[in-house]
């Protein structure tokens, strides 16, 4: 069960992190490349730092599970996710368009999310049972009657093997292909949640890339999977499909496979 302290922490969390990222952003900042290639930086270290920090002070029996440092054990059957910047290469360029992301998980399915942009101030907050936030606010997603006018997000071709990007164009195909996004990591399954892209579709994501996601779609009323439909937790296989209109679902899989 969740509980305000949770939630509340979550928010501090995320406080943490922007006050180690926000100094830093637009700076003469180099990243270094980790050893699958993708970028780091001294504001991912810092901020993932200041974030565990805080919970092996407060949640000693929790797990944590970091991108930058790795995986911490636990004893209840928690375990935090921490993503400290999501999207480093828009970081990297200037680009508001990353994200601090944050996840509970419980017996390896994410109950709680934090999606926040440090820069522009924003922040999606979900919680399984509960309406999913924007700066307090309640958000929704939006209804897509027919996938011919669904707009569609990826953060970029290059992450999809030969396979996995013959199919996502084939369900590219049947959307309304000419607003497709490409770019967001994240800040792609935020803007879902406010109604403003109909699916993201995705592979080769992590843990503690996709974790905090699903809270904050589903608590919007999208929903999220792998390209099966299966719901996302601890061992899914990678592959990441959120859709602001749940009636879609079937027809999306269906293309997919």
């Amino acid at each position: 069960m969740i509980t305000s302290s949770d939630i509340a922490l979550a928010h501090r969390l995320a406080d943490a992190a922007r006050a180690e990222i926000r100094p830093l952003f637009r700076t003469a900042l180099d990243g270094e490349a980790k050893g699958d290639a993708t970028p780091v930086t001294v504001a991912d270290r810092n901020a993932e730092a200041a974030m565990r920090k805080i919970i092996e002070a407060e949640c000693s029996a929790d797990g944590i599970h970091g991108e930058e440092y790795g995986v911490k054990e636990g004893v209840s059957g928690r375990q935090w996710v921490l993503d400290p910047i999501d999207g480093t290469t828009a970081f990297l360029a200037g680009r508001p368009i990353f994200g601090t992301l944050i996840a509970l998980l419980a017996d390896g399915f994410p109950v709680l999310g934090i999606i926040d942009q440090p820069i522009l101030g924003e922040r999606w907050a979900g919680v399984s049972g509960r309406e999913t936030t924007f700066n307090g606010k309640a958000v929704s997603t939006r209804r897509c009657p027919e996938l011919d006018r669904a707009t569609i997000a990826t953060t970029g071709p290059h992450y999809f093997s030969v396979e996995q990007g013959d199919r996502f164009m084939a369900l590219a195909g049947q959307t309304d292909h000419k607003r497709m996004v490409m770019g967001g990591d994240c800040y792609n399954y935020a803007a879902l949640a406010s109604g403003h892209i109909d699916i993201v579709c995705e592979a080769g994501l992590q843990l503690h890339d996709y974790a905090a996601l699903v809270p904050v779609v589903e608590g919007a009323g999208g929903v999220m999977g792998d390209w099966r439909g299966e719901p996302l937790h601890a061992g899914s296989d990678g592959t990441v499909l959120a859709l602001g209109d749940a009636a879609r679902l079937d027809d999306v899989v269906e293309i997919l496979a």
